[in-house]
């Protein structure tokens, strides 16, 4: 039997609950978003999802072997910027690489930045709050206009590279299991509460929570732990894992 791919996790979710909340995010970063709280179901991530990974296949043509650079904080943004660049089968890295199709950050570009996509933190935003720069896609007015169903134009093979982090390389074949080694008491259903210090914590915490057909409260930003614990419960978390501090 195949390894688990993390394209399948969402599709999963999707036969499992669809409207069951799959993520519900915190972001008490200082700034316009400060204390603003997310809550997607699966078939809403789906969309989201969808709409990225049609934007990549087709205004990049990114499929395997394409490189996507994902340069932003931890935030529900940026988990469905990774499920798409799974979706298309491409390999999704953390740190900057010089062959990337494409770029996506929540940090205004420079003049010399590689920079595709620019990604507007606000849940409601219709457009960038900054102006950006010439050839520069503004992912809250342009991923939207993208289609809501997506049929990748090729898979990956279970040995092509899904994540690259500081650490090294993770395949397909490897992702889904690597994170569920990490924390392996999570319970089947869960409720799993995280606050990520970066977004490889997020993203493997993601697929560590999915893989059991859980469902993830995040926390970003340097949340107070009292803060923290009141919303947990509010939330009905029934597990949470720690990760280490950046």
């Amino acid at each position: 039997m195949p390894a688990p791919s993390p394209a399948d996790l969402l599709p999963a979710l999707l036969a499992d609950d669809p409207a069951r909340p799959r993520i519900t995010c915190y972001d008490d970063l200082p700034g316009a978003t400060a204390g603003e709280r997310v809550e997607l179901s699966a078939r809403v991530l789906d969309k989201w999802v969808s709409k990225a990974a049609n934007a990549l296949q087709e205004e990049w043509d990114v499929a395997p072997g394409s490189v996507v650079v994902l340069a932003a904080r931890p935030h529900w943004r940026a988990t469905y910027w990774a499920l798409a660049t799974w979706a298309v089968g491409a390999t999704l890295s953390l740190v900057e690489v010089d062959d990337a199709e494409v770029a996506v950050s929540d940090t205004l570009p420079g003049p010399d930045a590689t920079t595709s996509v620019y990604l507007t933190r606000a849940s409601l935003a219709r457009s960038s709050d900054v102006a950006l720069p010439p050839g520069v896609v503004d992912e809250a007015a342009d991923v939207s206009g993208y289609g809501d169903f997506f049929a990748p134009w090729a898979t990956p093979e279970p040995d092509g590279t899904a994540l690259v982090t500081g650490s090294g390389e993770i395949t397909y074949g490897e992702l889904v299991d690597a994170a569920a080694r990490r924390w392996p008491d999570l319970p089947r259903g869960g409720r799993v509460d995280v606050a990520p210090a970066s977004t490889q914590d997020l993203l493997l915490a993601l697929v560590a929570a999915w893989s059991a057909r859980g469902s993830l409260v995040v926390h970003v930003g340097g949340t107070d732990p009292a803060v923290r614990a009141r919303r947990a419960q509010d939330e009905g978390v029934d597990h949470q894992i720690e990760v280490d501090p950046a």
